[in-house]
Formats: structure tokens, C-alpha cells, sequence
């Protein structure tokens, strides 16, 4: 492994020459700088990770918290990872993977180590108990996602209570007067996850305004905890025309379910998802939906942090605004006859 000495023999400058120029601590001529870094360049030099963390109190790493839970839609998470991963490389900054659901404790352990200089943290619930810690901590920090109260922090999200409004309106417009939500699984609910609640909060508004009921019933995922939630709303609510679904892993067993029991998309049943583009598009009927800005998010998420980290003050909320693109799932409800 090439060494700092070597760089600085075959450069004809001193060791510490070289260290000056990868740190930045004193001007160096922009001569004598090229010159090193031609040398760094030519003998592929990489300098210790470690070492450097030492010598210039910055580790040059992200930690990033995705508790993966087994009631969340991971791939969805994980491409915000992706993001946030290939972002920070940008910057020079490599990314500390915390994946388990250990709440303030991971914070604690992060701000303690020293391994990491910053912090990402995902899957924000309305009344985080991490939040505390952050806003007392001096270590800079982002939410992808928005609690109830953001003062004090720095987060980005979509703006799902506009994402939910807008689901209304699209129903509300064509007609529809009973609507069903099938939503995320009855865990994200009990814990207030943030970005479940307000989407539910925004449509349930905005129905109220338009004059439509509104059913809203959790479920988990997959096709056999489908076959109950469905049996149920239509039970309670046989006239229900309208189905909004944030929910992606029920997507596609939902438009399975409604073939069998008769009830044609578009034409009987609208249904708007709020899911990655992707899941929209693939479905065997192309889904009206509002598009999950997955890799938007973690790419703002890393820029946001990039600020801080350059000590740029105060909080910062940045909720991007969602678009709702029609496709074949959603039309004139039954009973309408300006089609």
C-alpha cells in the first residue's frame, strides 16, 4: 500500500506538504498543490481512513437509521438508502448502515462513537422518542420524514397530507361519494408513523369537504389479509366506489380480488395508490397514483445535511409537492352520467 512519505518523495515535497494539501489546513502554492495531487493520482494513493478521522476530527461518515420492519415496505426504504449512499459519495462522505429498532439508543450510540459525523434518520414517527436527543445534540442532523413537531430539526418528506387531499379530489370528481382506504399495516398505525397518519389526515379533510364518507381500514400485506379487509368494507359499506390503497404490497391482490368478484376497474371501482412509480405501472391495470419520490428524498436529505455540516443555522422543512398522474384505474363512478 502506497504510503504518505512515498507521495511526498515523488512529489519532491515534504510529508507534511502532502498532509496540508489533503486537509486544507494551510495554503499551499497552486503549483506545489497539483504537483501532489499528480503524485496521489499516479501512485494511487488513498489515504487512511482512521488516521484521518484522527487528524482532522471528522470521520467522514454518515450514519443513516432504516429500522427495517417487517410491516413496512422495505424496497421503498431502500431506495431512499440508495440515494443517500450514492449522494453522499458525491460529497466525499461514505454512509454507516444502522438498520435495528433500537430507538434513542442507536442515537446515543452514534453521538458516542465518534464513527459517524452526521446523521439520516428514516421511518420518523409523529412523537419520535429520538427527537429529544437531537435537538439537544450539537451533532448535525435530517429526517426523512415530519413529526408532529419539527422546531428545532431539519426534515424532508412529501407532503402526504396533500398527497391525501389530492386523492379526494381526484375521487371526489369523478363522481364518487363512498370511499375505502386500505392502508399500511395496523402496526405503522399504532406507532403514528408519520407519513401513514398524514395521508390519512389530508384525504379524510378533504372528503369531509366534499361531502363523502370515508372508510379507512389497515391491513397487512399480502393476499390473504386482503381477502378480510375487503369482505369487511364491502360488508359495512356495499356502496363503496372509490378506493384509495397506500399500501403497496396489496396493490396487485386487491385488482385480483375485485376481478373476481365481478367488479370491473374502471368501470364498477376506481382505485388511486399512493406508491413507487414502478409498483403504478406494473400492476395488470395501470394505477391512477401519486408517486413516492423515493430517490428525491434521499438525495435532499444528503444535500440538506452536506448545509449543516458547512454550519449553515437554523431548521429547515422541505416537503415536496406530490402529483397525482391518471392512468386506467380511475373513472366516473357507476351512477354518474356525464361520462
Amino acid at each position: 500500500m502506497v504510503t504518505l512519505a512515498e507521495v511526498a518523495r515523488h512529489a519532491g515535497v515534504s510529508a507534511s506538504t502532502v498532509s496540508y494539501v489533503l486537509s486544507g489546513k494551510r495554503s499551499i502554492s497552486a503549483v506545489t498543490r497539483q504537483r501532489v495531487r499528480d503524485s496521489i493520482e499516479h501512485l494511487g494513493y488513498h489515504p487512511h481512513a482512521g488516521a484521518r478521522a484522527l487528524a482532522s476530527s471528522r470521520s467522514r461518515v454518515i450514519a443513516l437509521m432504516v429500522p427495517l420492519r417487517t410491516d413496512m415496505y422495505v424496497p421503498v426504504m431502500m431506495e431512499i438508502a440508495i440515494a443517500v449512499a450514492t449522494t453522499a459519495r458525491v460529497h466525499g462522505y461514505d454512509v454507516l448502515l444502522l438498520t435495528g429498532e433500537e430507538g434513542p439508543a442507536a442515537v446515543q450510540r452514534v453521538t458516542g462513537s465518534g464513527l459517524a459525523e452526521a446523521m439520516i434518520l428514516m421511518d420518523i414517527q409523529l412523537d419520535d422518542e429520538r427527537l429529544p436527543l437531537l435537538r439537544g445534540g450539537g451533532q448535525p442532523a435530517v429526517l426523512v420524514g415530519l413529526p408532529a413537531d419539527p422546531s428545532g430539526l431539519t426534515c424532508v418528506d412529501l407532503d402526504f397530507t396533500a398527497t391525501g387531499a389530492l386523492c379526494a379530489d381526484h375521487l371526489a370528481e369523478l363522481g364518487h361519494r363512498e370511499l375505502a382506504v386500505i392502508g399500511e399495516a395496523p402496526g405503522v398505525y399504532e406507532r403514528h408513523t408519520g407519513f401513514a397518519e398524514r395521508t390519512l389526515a389530508g384525504l379524510r379533510d378533504r372528503a369531509a369537504r366534499h361531502g363523502i364518507s370515508v372508510l379507512h381500514r389497515p391491513c397487512g400485506g399480502g393476499y390473504g389479509s386482503l381477502v378480510g379487509t375487503l369482505g369487511r368494507i364491502f360488508d359495512e359499506r356495499p356502496g363503496t366506489t372509490g378506493f384509495a390503497v397506500q399500501n403497496e404490497a396489496v396493490v396487485e391482490p386487491l385488482l385480483a380480488l375485485l376481478r373476481q368478484d365481478g367488479r370491473a376497474v374502471p368501470e364498477d371501482v376506481s382505485v388511486v395508490a399512493v406508491c413507487p412509480e414502478q409498483v403504478a405501472t406494473q400492476a395488470s391495470v395501470r394505477l391512477t397514483s401519486v408517486a413516492v419520490p423515493a430517490q428525491e428524498l434521499g438525495r435532499r436529505a444528503v444535500e440538506l445535511l452536506m448545509a449543516k455540516l458547512r454550519s449553515r443555522p437554523g431548521e429547515e422543512v422541505v416537503l415536496l409537492p406530490p402529483e397525482l398522474t391518471v392512468r386506467d384505474s380511475s373513472g366516473w363512478a357507476p351512477d354518474v352520467n356525464c361520462r
